[in-house]
């Protein structure tokens, strides 16, 4: 008995010191580029930004951030439409070059406060495409990059023209693309995303019931739904609609999505790409082809992952980033 008792002493001790290790979260505002922008920060040192995904926003970092808020300056913005940052209602807004200003804008102010001229940017899904894009536009203000099962805009342009497989697994861009959308993801109390963004997390216990709160939480903020549908709406991405195949010929195919109408994007800053294997909706082809527009690469996979890799495999995917952030650059 004394002996479980001590046990358990140790272990509140324990829990307590890692508790103090873990630099409080604190939240503020910044104007920049004509818009108000939320995000979280935690730590202090060389500073490292988190993009998030849809339907996701800053607290899909959570995890990252108490692990690398122990020696970095840590940000976790809500990219616009998200949350509590502005939600601008024309799609247009949306476009690709306002959100990778986004990015510059918020990072070339907080650099101001952490004294560096580079950062290091990580990115999960949108927040991905929009990292991709801005690592070959601004590489001078990186230090590396690491994506997490976000595909590079060139190679997904193709495989939404090119593959089947990947065509059937983006088909529900189209619907996030209809104006029926915000119906049909909001209904009963979030039932669809909630059933597709944290049911297996509620299962595997990543997901607590908090979690599951502050989610619904964030996507009930007025017009935070229709901001992060708009970013596919602006990006016009997706396979062909099921139509095309009944109104084209061999000779004449399916009109490209936007996408494919990006010039191909080079990326050369050192970059990690971390890819949970069980992505139902973005497939391990977006990998093939990769190290051709990304010289300095190195390709991590994780065989259990989905796309919720950043929340399900916390411990694994901020190993991963640990070590490349110890690797030298070349």
């Amino acid at each position: 008995m004394r002996f479980a008792v001590a046990s358990a002493i140790v272990a509140l001790a324990m829990t307590d010191v890692l508790a103090q290790q873990t630099p409080p979260i604190s939240h503020d505002y910044a104007n920049v580029n004509g818009q108000r922008l939320h995000y979280a920060r935690a730590g202090s040192g060389p500073l490292i930004v988190f993009l998030h995904g849809f339907p996701e926003f800053w607290y899909e970092w959570k995890n990252q951030i108490a692990e690398f808020s122990r020696d970095h300056t840590v940000v976790a913005p809500d990219m616009r439409g998200y949350n509590l940052s502005s939600k601008p209602a024309d799609v247009s807004a949306y476009q690709m070059p306002n959100l990778v200003e986004d990015v510059r804008a918020l990072t070339t102010e907080l650099m101001k406060s952490t004294g560096g001229t580079r950062f290091t940017l990580v990115a999960h899904d949108w927040g991905g495409v929009v990292a991709w894009v801005f690592a070959a536009l601004h590489p001078d203000l990186l230090d590396k990059l690491v994506i997490v099962n976000a595909p590079h805009p060139t190679l997904f342009g193709k495989a939404l023209r090119d593959d089947p497989a990947q065509q059937k697994a983006s088909a529900y861009m189209l619907m996030f693309r209809s104006p029926e959308a915000e119906a049909t993801l909001s209904a009963n109390a979030y039932e669809l995303l909630t059933s597709a963004v944290l049911a297996d997390g509620i299962k595997n216990g990543t997901v607590t019931e908090a979690d599951k709160k502050a989610y619904v939480e964030a996507w009930s903020q007025p017009g935070a739904l229709t901001g992060g549908l708009n970013y596919y709406r602006a990006a016009g991405v997706g396979p062909p609609p099921p139509t095309a195949a009944t109104t084209t010929t061999a000779a004449e195919p399916p009109a490209a999505p936007a996408a494919n109408q990006l010039p191909p994007l080079v990326v050369r800053v050192p970059t990690l790409v971390i890819w949970g294997e069980k992505d139902t909706a973005l497939l391990t082809g977006n990998l093939e082809g990769l190290d051709q527009v990304v010289p300095t690469l190195t390709v991590r996979r994780i065989a259990d992952g989905t796309h919720w890799v950043v929340r399900e495999n916390a411990a694994e995917v901020n190993r991963l980033i640990r070590e490349f952030l110890a690797q030298k650059q070349q």
